[in-house]
Order: structure tokens, then C-alpha cells, then sequence
């Protein structure tokens, strides 16, 4: 027996009453499915898609190169859990120059990049650079490759040939950017796109000449056994010869390349004869004004051989010692001036100021001493310049610079007044002068100075794979800057040239 069902004062027929629970039940069904869709959307989601939000709304890091006393060992630049450097992408991240070749999309790696080549096109600086056989680079290093192999495979951050530690490394600029140019074609090396090598030196902005001459000067300028000429030497010798020769030289007399001299006595033989290439420079203490000036030439940082200090760097009240040098105190030329200052500072109770070495673990002992103190000297020694600026940046010990000739690096976009003391020679001699100057900066003003330096030390980082705004990118755009100078000194140069050719092919 069915009983009936009263709604709404009538009876309703089974059939009807079947037909609404079945409607009911479907639109129960429905609205679980919603429910279940809302609460695990996220499921739906692949993990490539995830993985682009969370790169698209996490900071980016890398954490600069920092050397032991013996500098072999090379960071790899991968994200680590200690404090770092904070990038922040910016609008031209977006289009910088690189694409992938085998997809429109994107493959990340979190905390290192994307995975992309760099297109030649878009690049801030394309660069053409010779196939010199490795015993004017690589081969200096020890590396041998197989037969007819000039370059060292680089695609492996971890097993690329090691420069040698020590002060070595100080002028060590050559290899940095040997390694990046080399990277440059490299997609698994994930690195800025400012500089590319083409194969085709018709399409390039600049010729670069890979002579690791600095190296070649530390280790091979003496004559060993009977012999009348260096190592040194010949391959200078060879190089004029060998660039002489080719016809990228020949159509530009040279204007348009690029050679790395950093160390002051590098390329002796051979400077006069190149001089109408840009050099990359420490500065310009042993360069006539013909050869080298900063109207062609790039002045690059020299690489720091203290360590980095990180978030752990010591604030004014946790730096006891006012002022800090150690180093070598007796020298010549323009570096007469420590041996005053010696004299004036030795027995100030909040100064240190001795000789010092890389004996007896002297680089680390100069670090901790940095860290340490709230003013760091940088006195022009032999040369204008020394490594001690950048020791003192790293260590974000604030750097008094008394050296009238010095040039700086990247100053066409950084402003050292804003991290550093300039106090002329003649002024910090006078008895008193220095250390009432700096006993009077307060503690708000050296904070500031020091937090600019803390913003700023990354741009004097060398590193492979190179990073965003660090040392190595900083050369190449300083490089871009001159390219405009280049081709109207290149573009007068073919005015008679050009000529001369059209008129012996009539």
C-alpha cells in the first residue's frame, strides 16, 4: 500500500514523487562536485604552472663568489640558506635578449634562473672573440685538451679549469670573462644576456682578444735556464703578430678590440704596439697618455681576495678599531706616502696601521681585521690603485681613499663620495688632519655610508656563471658604453681607407 503524500493541501501521485527525488539528487550531486572542484582546485593545477607563481612572487638570490686564502675553489652560485644578496626582478626581465630554442616556453630552475640561450639580436653587446690557441689562455692555467680542442668545456660550473689562489687572483679579470663569453652559447649555464659571442666578426660590436696576460706576466716573465727572451714575451711577440695579421684588425687599425692588460706590468712589450685597442685596466700608473686614457679605455675592479661578509657584517658600536691598513708600507713613486702616515699613526690607540703579507694566513687575518673596523685606508702604493679598495667593500668597512691619481671603476653610474672618504695626499700628512676628519663623522653618517656599501659590494663580485649587476656584466656595460665612440673613430678611420681600396680595383 502506498500512502499519499500531501503537499500543498494535494495529493501527489509515486510517479511524481519519484521524479523530484531523482531531481533532487542530481542537483545534490551537482553541488558536491562544486564543492569538491573549490576546495582541491589546486589540484588541477600542474606543477610547471605552480612553480612560475612562486618564482613569479619570491625573490630571486644569488650569493657572490667568496675565495679562501688559496682562491681555487669556485662558487657555483646556487641558491644557499645562508644570508645573500637580494636581486629583484625588474621590468626588463621580462624581454632581456634570451629565449629557449626548442620551446616558446620558459623551463625555470628555481633559485638560478631560466634555462635560455642568449639571442645575439637583442644582446646589450655582441662580441667576437679569436680562436688563440689555448697557450695564450686556458693552457696557462695547465689545461690540455684533446687533439685540435681550444676551449675547455664550460658547461659544468664545477669542473672548469681552477685560476691559481692567492694574489694571483687579484688580476684575474681576464679569465672572468673569457669563461662568460664562452657560457654565452652555453643553455644549461644560466647567466645575464648582456654579452654574446657570435662566429662572425662582420656582426660584431666587439673583438675580443683572449691573452690571459696578467697570468702570463706572474708566472712566465722570468728567463729560466740560458734562455735570452721570456715566455712572456714571445707570446706578446706572437700576439702583435697574429693580430696585425687579421683583417678585423687590419679594417679597424685595432679600434674596435678589446685586450685585457689589468696587471700594471702586463703587456710591456707589446702595449705601444695594440695601443689603439681598448685595454681593460687597473688604472693608468704605468701608461703613457697615447696608449692608454679614459676616454677609450675600461678601469675594472680588481677581485677582492678577503672574504665576502654577508648580513653578519658588524655595525658602527661592534667595529672597534677606527682605522685599519696592512699591507706593504715602503714604497716607491707615489706610495711614499705610507711610510708618512706610518710615522703619524702607529701609536694611535684605535689604529691599526703595520706591514702584512698573504704569509701566515695574512688574507684571512686582514679580512677579520676589516670587519672589524669602521674606516679602512686605501693608500696609492706603486700604482694609483691597489686590491685594497675592494677588500674594504666586501668587508664594508668604509674606505679612505688617499690616492690623487686613482681611477675608479664603473663611476659613470656609481658615486664613490656616497661609500667613501677622498682626502688628498697633501692633506692627510698634516699631523692631526686625518684622524680629526675621521673621528668626526658620527655614527648616523658612517651608517649610512655603510649601508650603500652593503647595496653596492655585488657589483665588485667575480663569479662563474656570472649574475645580474655583479662584476662581470658591470665590464661589459661599461664596454657597451663606449661602443658609440668606437664606430665613429672606426667610421673616420675607413674615410681614406675605403678609398684607397676603390680606387686600386679600378
Amino acid at each position: 500500500m502506498v500512502l499519499p503524500v500531501v503537499m500543498s493541501g494535494k495529493r501527489m501521485q509515486p510517479s511524481r514523487l519519484l521524479f523530484c527525488l531523482i531531481t533532487f539528487s542530481i542537483i545534490l550531486l551537482i553541488f558536491s562536485f562544486v564543492f569538491l572542484l573549490q576546495s582541491s582546485s589546486s589540484s588541477l593545477i600542474s606543477k610547471s604552472v605552480f612553480r612560475l607563481i612562486l618564482l613569479n612572487n619570491a625573490s630571486m638570490f644569488f650569493r657572490p663568489n667568496s675565495d679562501s686564502d688559496s682562491g681555487d675553489k669556485l662558487s657555483n652560485s646556487l641558491p644557499s640558506p645562508s644570508p645573500t644578496i637580494n636581486i629583484k626582478p625588474s621590468s626588463s626581465d621580462i624581454d632581456n635578449g634570451c629565449h629557449d630554442p626548442n620551446s616558446n616556453k620558459e623551463t625555470v630552475d628555481l633559485g638560478q634562473g631560466t634555462n635560455k640561450v642568449c639571442d645575439a639580436t637583442k644582446a646589450l653587446l655582441r662580441v667576437f672573440m679569436y680562436d688563440l690557441p689555448p697557450e695564450f689562455h686556458f693552457g696557462l692555467l695547465g689545461w690540455k685538451g684533446q687533439v685540435g680542442q681550444i676551449w675547455p668545456d664550460v658547461s659544468d660550473p664545477n669542473h672548469i679549469p681552477s685560476y691559481p689562489g692567492g694574489l694571483n687572483l687579484q688580476h684575474s679579470i681576464e679569465y672572468w670573462l673569457t669563461l662568460d663569453l664562452l657560457a654565452s652559447n652555453i643553455p644549461s649555464v644560466i647567466r645575464p644576456c648582456s654579452a654574446v659571442r657570435v662566429l662572425n666578426s662582420s656582426q660584431a660590436d666587439i673583438i675580443f682578444v683572449p691573452f690571459f696576460s696578467s697570468l702570463s706576466y706572474n708566472r712566465d716573465s722570468k728567463l729560466h735556464g740560458r734562455g735570452k727572451v721570456s715566455m712572456n714575451r714571445m707570446l706578446q711577440d706572437k700576439l702583435v703578430q697574429f693580430l696585425m695579421s687579421q683583417d678585423e684588425w687590419k679594417r679597424s687599425s685595432g679600434l674596435n678590440h678589446l685586450i685585457m692588460a689589468h696587471h700594471p706590468n702586463s703587456m710591456l712589450a707589446a702595449r705601444r704596439k695594440l695601443g689603439s685597442a681598448m685595454f681593460v685596466l687597473a688604472d693608468f700608473g704605468r701608461y703613457s697618455v697615447q696608449i692608454a686614457n679614459i676616454e677609450k679605455d675600461i678601469i675594472a675592479p680588481y677581485k677582492h681576495v678577503v672574504r665576502t661578509i654577508y648580513s653578519e657584517s658588524g655595525p658602527f658600536e661592534k667595529r672597534p678599531i677606527l682605522v685599519y691598513f696592512q699591507g706593504a708600507i715602503y714604497r716607491k713613486d707615489g706610495g711614499v706616502i705610507r711610510q708618512e702616515l706610518h710615522h703619524l699613526l702607529k701609536d694611535e690607540k684605535d689604529v691599526h696601521f703595520s706591514f702584512g703579507s698573504v704569509r701566515n694566513h695574512g688574507i684571512s687575518k686582514a679580512g677579520q681585521g676589516m670587519a672589524s673596523s669602521k674606516f679602512c685606508l686605501n693608500i696609492a702604493g706603486d700604482t694609483p690603485s691597489s686590491n685594497r679598495l675592494f677588500d674594504a667593500i666586501v668587508s664594508h668597512c668604509v674606505p679612505v681613499i688617499i690616492s690623487d691619481k686613482i681611477e675608479l671603476p664603473f663611476e659613470d653610474v656609481l658615486d664613490y663620495s656616497e661609500f667613501c672618504i677622498f682626502v688628498r695626499a697633501s692633506d692627510a700628512v698634516k699631523k692631526g688632519f686625518l684622524l680629526n676628519l675621521l673621528r668626526g663623522i658620527k655614527q648616523d653618517r658612517w651608517t649610512t655610508m655603510w649601508e650603500k656599501l652593503k647595496a653596492i659590494a655585488h657589483h665588485f663580485e667575480y663569479q662563474y656563471p656570472s649574475q645580474p649587476g655583479d662584476a662581470v656584466e658591470m665590464i661589459w656595460e661599461a664596454v657597451s658604453h663606449k661602443r658609440a665612440s668606437i664606430q665613429f673613430k672606426v667610421n673616420r678611420h675607413n674615410r681614406f681607407s675605403r678609398s684607397q681600396l676603390n680606387s686600386k680595383s679600378k
